[in-house]
């Protein structure tokens, strides 16, 4: 299995540290040349690599951690995504009605046409998602919504391997919306910073 987180802003720098933690390599890439970032990816580990947006996008899980208004370009760095899962680290506060009604990581599905879409690690604001997930002998949450019960549970996993506790939230236009920032109206888990303690 192969990873890749598109932004290398705070929260893309966060996911990095999260998989430098565990010494599990990832590709990180921006739509700019990857040299110009190469000296921040080598000072969170030797397992975060640079790559161009094309090369990153042939991950087979791939973390969308850009700004909102940034996600079309990395849509059309690939013609099909299919087989691919992505990961939906994004929010926004853009009205639901510009987004036909739907809950942003809905929206987003339909862009990537074929992938299989999960909601995920975007509660958690950057300076929390990148500290270490260990908290007083417990694990910090991460909710997880997606319309792909098989993506869900293989994210999940991925979570449990980098330290955090997922818990599932169902599908995107129900748990989705519990994480979700709709324009005025927040989404009752969104920022939440919860530990789970296991017995």
């Amino acid at each position: 299995m192969s990873y890749a987180i598109i932004g290398f802003g705070e929260i893309g720098h966060a996911l990095a540290k999260a998989f430098a933690r565990k010494g599990i390599e990832v590709a990180v890439a921006t739509t700019r040349d990857p040299k110009s970032f190469a000296a921040d990816a080598a000072a969170i580990g030797p397992t975060i690599i640079p790559k161009t947006l094309a090369e990153a996008v042939k991950a087979d899980t791939i973390f969308l951690a850009v700004r909102f208004e940034s996600h079309p370009e990395v849509a059309k760095a690939l013609p099909d995504w299919k087989g691919k899962t992505v990961i939906d680290v994004m929010n926004t506060q853009v009205p639901l009605q510009e987004l036909d009604g739907l809950p942003s990581s809905a929206f987003i599905a339909k862009v990537f046409a074929g992938a299989r879409l999960v909601k995920g690690f975007n509660q958690l604001v950057a300076a929390v998602l990148g500290q270490d997930p260990a908290v007083h002998g417990g694990r910090r949450v991460v909710f997880l919504a997606s319309d792909d019960d098989g993506a869900a549970a293989e994210v999940g996993a991925l979570a449990e391997k980098l330290g955090f506790a997922p818990i599932q939230l169902g599908r995107l236009a129900e748990g989705g919306l519990l994480v979700h920032a709709r324009g005025k109206s927040w989404g009752h888990l969104i920022f939440k910073d919860l530990l789970r303690f296991d017995r």
